[in-house]
């Protein structure tokens, strides 16, 4: 059973309990003895985590779960292990726990790092706090904000936006993508009491700047910046001019004006790679500029590439800002320095860490490649001389390699902040904090009208050159076109393409006036060559003005009449008055043999499609309710009308809200090869994946499924593996896919995620079914293979076939992002079919290794807390403690099948111990709560208190408000008493009133001050 459903079963179960010792004619002994046969009868049905029976041979859930908060049901021995307390580190924390961590970070993609600190003086919690974003590409809610105390250990507070843009790209909608694309590289910056983020979207309309006045919960304002900006860093200068700097090959930078709402002034080219040559650290990348300003002098720290070297961090420095545009001459006063080389950590940012007496270290916070669990940060210290740092020990930075933590927090502190982690398990109870960015405000654009006499007939002119003429046909880029007649495709003539020197050399004909946003169109054309390559592609293609738009396209064998075909949605961005249809071949530099090859190309055609277009809606967009931690990001936006932690009490919902098409296609990649099917499913729920081995498990409900869905559990990228459950014919089967390099650019998506043989199941009858994915990111390094599992029972588990892999990093970068963990139901033939998912659960133990079960940590954690006073804690905090040990009792006392079933409990109870021991106070609080209140008595306003005392010992307590202060006298334990303030008026404001109490527990001096607010009241 979930740790917060069992907190939600245990407030009603203690009646349950009363009636079932009131009805026992046994002495207390008695009580005691049946209530161990109920245990019993208990754990043979209770497993994990998880209530797999809603009553236990009539035993009801009302009692377990109160024979569960009681404790009745703790196993023998386990109060002796209350000493051995001593909780590991997160499995995203490589914090050993001893003064010292390892490097990278976290074990999990964390790209494009950036981190801004905000120092004791300058925040409410007294001490330096450091926040850092991440780039997510096309996820949602996208743009991390991760918080830390000491560098090394991180969590997930807050996100910039909740979708990136409710256009078609970011939404899965009307095939089109983000994969690759979408936020890239945020830059983080705090500037007199304000938060700043600038991004680049590749796909989205160019660089966003956000801004906030509360980094942790609050909302952002998004300001577009018109342009594009890649890599971009913002940097506030000396006298708070505001510049964003960026660039590949080259850094150039804009000033923005005043408010940071536009950009003033650009200067470009500051320094480029060229300006070096010769120095053997400078080379390609050249990108992922971050700007600082230390002890007089501007800083940039940038990743390079060099030739035949790995990437490694170049850092410059000039007392002029802008270099050449302020410095005498116009020269260029960036000097540079190769300052780390060493097994790939490079692109990052620069760390302030504040020392005593006032001085200052800078650290390196870089990431490495490390696919495919993705991109991950490294803390690395510097040695500083002449004004330049020295990465690592004199620049080596060993893998796994362990530095000293620069920050030292209290032992409660350094053991809280260890149990912080960028993953999580969950059981649906739809109780995470509400997040501002999710409440962000979209004008829902209305659909266009079409005009319908341009859909279903030809749009080019002379699509067949039978005109006896090549007019309206162009050539662009050198190329000559004429007409043949010697081998035509069909009819008498085709066109001939000559004279090529460029990828872009070819024919092209303007489509001004005539093509219409949102509609799709299919594109096709005959192409033949004779003599170069063994086969060349061909591009159909876009452009108007803001870069060539791949329409279609095919790789065509010499000698052959080939037809290159597909389907383009021409996007609300294009411009229409201005709108050219070219023939292409793919772009390279150097220009490849392709761009030199003569061809014949014939029965050109672009006909519109009846209109089948999806348009966002208010109801896709608007939130439903239902509040996911913030460890889960859905792969591209969601739609919020098929998914929900509602329709079913602790239970996550995918509905199927359309069918899969095999017509999505990357739009980053020229040769614009499809989608599989699993791809193009929509609201998929993700995490990232940890290294070096994770396992995950989930309970799905199936019963909801309709025929042709599929829905399971998968580690992906672009590559992945999967097991699920597909409905054909009414039956239910259980099978892997696995999907490996290389990458075809036409599929058939129900060949390429058919099951595997040897791996597929019936289920039969059964309508629900538990799965496992162990993922091995270690043997070996560089390739991630899975096993997948399932059971019946959730007890008893099964290997389906053997594992399968491998699956590495892309170079193709159509993702371009470490492998994730997903939660999946798609339709293949009809909408509205759904799977429930329970939980999901993680461990990073895996079957293969051959572990036993391991409770230890679980009975340490369940121990300690029976050691602890809830009367030095605060009253919430220890709450969430409560709810997390109910779980983690209500799991032990079951049988396990897995150590996913362990480890979810013991790290949830973990959390919450160590969180106590921060928030420990030296002096006992009390238990009272107070309900204030106003009425009307004779056409006069009174406010009202009730006070409840839930302590065991009576206590002294007082109200007092704006009118005046009353006692209550001594409270019994347990009791309640009500007073009433006079006011005299016929009117009362709202307010607040304040109750204290006082005792004794245990012979020490307790206290409570607690407020309740009131509504105004008007009684004339």
């Amino acid at each position: 059973m979930s740790n917060r459903r069992v907190s939600r079963l245990c407030v009603g179960a203690s009646v349950a309990v009363a009636v079932l010792a009131l009805t026992m004619a046994a002495p207390a002994a008695g009580v005691v003895a049946v209530v161990l046969v109920l245990a019993a009868a208990l754990v043979k049905h209770l497993s994990a985590g998880v209530t797999r029976h809603k009553s236990v041979r009539g035993l009801s859930i009302a009692t377990i779960g109160a024979l569960v908060c009681a404790g009745l049901m703790a196993p023998a021995g386990v109060a002796s292990a209350a000493e051995g307390w001593s909780p590991r580190s997160s499995y995203t924390s490589t914090d050993k726990g001893d003064g010292s961590y390892s490097v990278p970070l976290l074990n999990s993609d964390v790209p494009d790092i950036s981190v801004e600190r905000v120092p004791a003086a300058e925040n409410d919690e007294g001490r330096d706090v450091y926040y850092m974003i991440s780039t997510t590409m096309h996820l949602s809610p996208g743009a991390p904000i991760m918080k830390s105390y000491d560098l090394v250990n991180w969590e997930i507070v807050n996100y910039v936006f909740d979708r990136a843009s409710i256009g078609d790209a970011f939404s899965l909608r009307n095939g089109q993508n983000s994969y690759g694309q979408g936020q890239w590289a945020s830059s983080l910056r705090y500037h007199d009491g304000m938060f700043y983020v600038v991004f680049n979207t590749n796909n989205l309309g160019g660089a966003y700047l956000y801004r906030t006045d509360d980094i942790d919960n609050g909302a952002w304002q998004r300001t577009p910046l018109g342009r594009g900006l890649h890599d971009p860093s913002l940097f506030f200068d000396v006298d708070g001019t505001a510049y964003i700097f960026y660039g590949s090959g080259g850094t150039s930078a804009v000033r923005l004006n005043s408010d940071l709402t536009a950009i003033e002034q650009t200067y470009s080219n500051i320094f480029t790679a060229n300006d070096y040559a010769g120095k053997p650290f400078i080379g390609g990348l050249f990108e992922g500029a971050q700007f600082y300003y230390i002890d007089g002098y501007y800083y940039a720290v940038i990743i390079t590439w060099p030739s035949g070297q790995g990437r490694q961090v170049v850092m410059f420095r000039s007392r002029d800002l802008l270099g050449r545009y302020t410095s005498a001459g116009g020269v260029n006063t960036y000097e540079a320095r190769g300052v780390l080389n060493s097994n790939g950590f490079a692109q990052g940012s620069l760390v302030p860490i504040s020392r005593e007496g006032g001085g200052t270290d800078w650290y390196g916070m870089f990431f490495r490649d490390t696919f495919p669990i993705g991109r991950i940060p490294a803390l690395i210290p510097a040695t500083w001389q002449d004004g330049w740092p020295t990465f690592g020990n004199n620049g080596v930075v060993p893998v796994d390699g362990v530095f000293e933590k620069p920050i030292k927090l209290s032992p409660a502190d350094e053991l809280f902040e260890r149990q912080k982690s960028v993953v999580a398990s969950d059981d649906f109870a739809n109780d995470a904090p509400h997040r501002k960015y999710t409440d962000e405000e979209w004008a829902i654009p209305e659909p266009p009208e079409y005009d319908e006499s341009l859909i279903g007939v030809e749009l080019l002119q002379n699509p067949g050159f039978e005109s006896g003429s090549v007019s309206p046909w162009g050539a662009q880029y050198g190329a000559t076109v004429s007409l043949g007649s010697a081998d035509p495709a069909a009819g008498s003539a085709a066109l001939k393409v000559s004279n090529r020197t460029l990828n872009g050399s070819g024919p092209n004909q303007f489509l001004n006036g005539k093509m219409q946003h949102g509609l799709t169109y299919t594109v096709s054309a005959k192409i033949k060559y004779t003599s170069g390559p063994s086969a060349v592609q061909f591009n159909l293609a876009a452009d108007w003005g803001a870069g060539v738009q791949v329409m279609a396209s095919r790789s065509v064998p010499v000698g052959q009449w080939t037809t290159v075909s597909g389907q383009y949605t021409v996007p609300a961005t294009a411009n229409l008055d201005n709108f050219k249809f070219a023939v292409e071949t793919p772009w390279a530099n150097p220009q490849p043999p392709s761009s030199s090859v003569e061809y014949l190309i014939d029965d050109v055609s672009i006909i519109g499609q009846p209109v089948t277009a999806e348009y966002p809606t208010e109801e896709e967009i608007k939130p439903n309710g239902s509040r996911l931690d913030v460890a889960w990001q859905w792969n591209h936006a969601p739609d919020n009308r098929y998914w929900s932690l509602t329709d079913r009490d602790g239970w996550l919902r995918l509905t199927t809200g359309k069918v899969v098409t095999g017509k999505y296609v990357y739009t980053k990649l020229s040769n614009r090869a499809e989608l599989a099917w699993f791809e193009e499913a929509r609201n998929t729920l993700s995490q990232r994946t940890f290294g070096p081995r994770q396992s995950a498990e989930t309970k799905l409900d199936i019963g909801g499924m309709k025929n042709g869905d599929v829905a399971g559990l998968a580690a992906y990228n672009r590559g992945f593996s999967y097991v699920a459950v597909k409905r054909t014919g009414g039956a239910n089967t259980l099978g892997i896919v696995n999907r490996v390099q290389p990458f075809a650019v036409d599929l058939d998506q129900a060949t390429l995620e058919n099951f595997l043989p040897g791996t597929t199941v019936s289920l039969g009858d059964a309508t629900e079914v538990y799965l496992k994915a162990d993922l091995d990111f270690a043997s070996p390094v560089g390739q991630l293979w899975t096993t997948f599992y399932y059971s019946l029972d959730g007890l008893n588990w099964t290997r389906l076939g053997s594992r399968v892999g491998p699956q590495t990093l892309d170079g193709s970068l159509a993702h371009f992002m470490g492998h994730r963990v997903g939660l999946f139901n798609y339709a293949t033939q009809e909408t509205g079919g759904h799977v429930d998912f329970d939980y999901y659960l993680l461990s990073d133990k895996l079957t293969a290794q051959g572990l036993p079960l391991d409770t230890t940590d679980l009975d340490a954690a369940i121990a300690h807390a029976g050691t602890l006073d809830k009367h030095y804690y605060p009253k919430d905090a220890w709450a969430a403690m409560q709810a997390a040990l109910a779980g983690a009792k209500a799991a032990r006392a079951g049988g396990f099948g897995s150590q996913n079933q362990i480890d979810a409990p013991e790290r949830a109870l973990s959390y919450q111990l160590a969180r106590l021991g921060v928030l420990r106070t030296d002096t006992p609080s009390l238990d009272l709560s107070v309900v204030a209140g106003t009425r009307c008595a004779d056409g006069r306003a009174m406010v009202t208190v009730q006070v409840t005392n839930n302590e065991t010992v009576q206590v002294r307590a007082s109200a007092t408000s704006a009118y005046g202060q009353t006692p209550f006298g001594v409270l019994p334990a347990g009791k309640q008493k009500s007073r009433v303030f006079p006011t005299g008026a016929a009117r009362v404001p709202a307010g607040e009133l304040t109750v204290t109490g006082s005792a004794r527990l245990n012979g020490v001096p307790a206290e409570v001050t607690v407020t309740a607010p009131y509504e105004a009241r008007s009684c004339d």
